[in-house]
């Protein structure tokens, strides 16, 4: 894969992000470095590793789903630009 200038500016323009040249510059490299690891390990011969779906013996850190107080409605939608008392109100999006 090629990282190129056109990449980057794609990379921006689905992050809704404007970067400086010398940003630009560093983010390609990062992505070559990264690319360039990624195809390093894509050549590893991993044909005698057994697959493994979990390697460690533990149980995961779940918690019990339990009804907590939360900040009252009016705190949370004070400083919000449009609210109708209840919910944030947002434009609708027409995507057709």
């Amino acid at each position: 894969m090629v990282v190129d200038e056109k990449l980057i500016k794609y990379l921006e323009y689905l992050s809704f992000i404007t970067l400086s040249d010398e940003e630009r510059a560093r983010i390609r490299a990062d992505l070559e470095s990264v690319i360039a690891g990624m195809e390093m390990l894509s050549k590893l011969d991993t044909g005698s590793v057994s697959e493994q779906v979990l390697s460690l013996n533990f149980k995961t850190g779940l918690r019990k789903d339990a009804v907590t107080p939360s900040f009252p409605r009016y705190e949370i939608l004070k400083n919000a630009p449009h609210e109708n008392g209840e919910t944030f109100v947002v434009p609708n999006l027409d995507i057709s």
